[in-house]
């Protein structure tokens, strides 16, 4: 398996150790529930170096992005301004969802995730084969350029940072959010996955343990993947090869919203969009009865089935509940069956995000 830069880091501190996407990571540190309550609560933070970022580079490097990802990065005028998207296939489906962070006309970077990160590349690469076009692709995971990332979320979680990297406080206090600001070898986004104030910050290779060290002794508390996919499943946020894959059409997994069909640009992937209309909707589940609702349980209603792509317990709201693939006509507050097991237990639909910065939302 891959390790990160900060996998020593992470065992000394008596992590749990486990595949995830072909990398050694933490899956907890002794305890899930409480990781996730100190992102909702404090501040915790996460080894990201896991994901790839991309260096797109050159006279065409924002005329490969406008065909290669569904979203439009003509949108991106403004230094430091990030995007959020998905890179298709020719029919349609999410090869991997991504963030695009212009950095000026001919140079962005992108973030892919780990798991995919070779095929990602691999596409890319071929697209920019393709299309003659001048850019260059340089994923900096490996050599003396390779890049570590550490998401450091909560309400507190800025401040943090500002306390061990003083340097960037009057940067980073003026992020809006979905931006990111350069300062030294730091490129800090006010970016996250778990519906929380906080940074993604972005550095060498080799200064990630100093910078990982220092984050503890101000008292953010180190997390791992378990307490990742709950704070994220609670935000309503897609997890590529869960809520959405190569078969998935954006449309019906809840990213409509960073698809432009609009604008008279193609790109790859929309003649299969335009061709076959949205079959379903994202929605969100709360258990009724006893029990958890988990990935690939059919959801029955008066229009049909559905199915469960991502579920779990909720640490913040002590319920179970679940992101799923529903059929259109079903509507917010209906009452559906979920099969779990050999029963069937009674879940209501809610909008597909239960908790935003602390708050229960539904």
């Amino acid at each position: 398996m891959k390790k990160t830069v900060l996998n020593e880091n992470h065992r000394r501190s008596g992590a749990r150790m486990v595949d995830f996407g072909g990398w050694e990571m933490p899956l907890h540190y002794g305890s899930q529930i409480e990781e996730h309550h100190a992102v909702r609560r404090d501040a915790g933070m996460f080894d990201v170096s896991h994901m790839c970022a991309v260096d797109v580079e050159g006279p065409d490097a924002g005329l490969f992005l406008r065909r290669l990802i569904a979203n439009n990065v003509d949108r991106l005028k403004i230094p430091g301004k990030a995007l959020y998207s998905a890179m298709l296939n020719e029919t349609g489906g999410v090869i991997d969802d991504l963030i695009v962070y212009f950095l000026d006309a001919s140079r962005f970077r992108v973030v892919i995730n780990a798991g995919t990160a070779e095929k990602d590349l691999a596409w890319m690469q071929a697209r920019l084969d393709d299309w003659q076009l001048a850019a260059t692709l340089t994923p900096r995971r490996e050599g003396s350029r390779a890049l570590a990332m550490v998401a450091v979320q909560g309400p507190n979680a800025r401040q943090r940072v500002w306390q061990v990297l003083p340097e960037c406080r009057a940067a980073c206090a003026a992020l809006k959010p979905f931006f990111a600001t350069s300062v030294g070898d730091y490129f800090i986004a006010s970016t996250g996955y778990t519906g929380e104030d906080g940074y993604e910050i972005t550095l060498p290779a080799e200064q990630a343990e100093s910078l990982w060290n220092l984050l503890v002794e101000a008292g953010v508390r180190p997390c791992g993947l378990g307490a990742r996919d709950t704070l994220r499943l609670e935000a309503g946020m897609n997890l590529y090869g869960q809520d959405m894959d190569e078969t998935v059409s954006p449309l019906d997994a809840g990213l409509a919203w960073t698809v432009d069909l609009v604008s008279a640009r193609d790109f790859v992937g929309k003649a299969a969009l335009l061709a076959r209309p949205q079959q379903y909707q994202f929605l969100g589940l709360v258990l009724l009865d006893r029990g958890v609702l988990r990935a690939h349980q059919k959801v029955h209603t008066a229009h049909g089935d559905g199915e469960i792509t991502s579920g779990s317990f909720s640490p913040t709201m002590q319920q179970s509940i679940a992101l799923a693939r529903m059929p259109l006509a079903v509507a917010i507050a209906d009452t559906v069956q979920v099969a779990v097991r050999d029963k069937l237990l009674s879940a209501r639909i809610v909008k597909p995000c239960f908790v935003r910065n602390g708050n229960i939302l539904i």
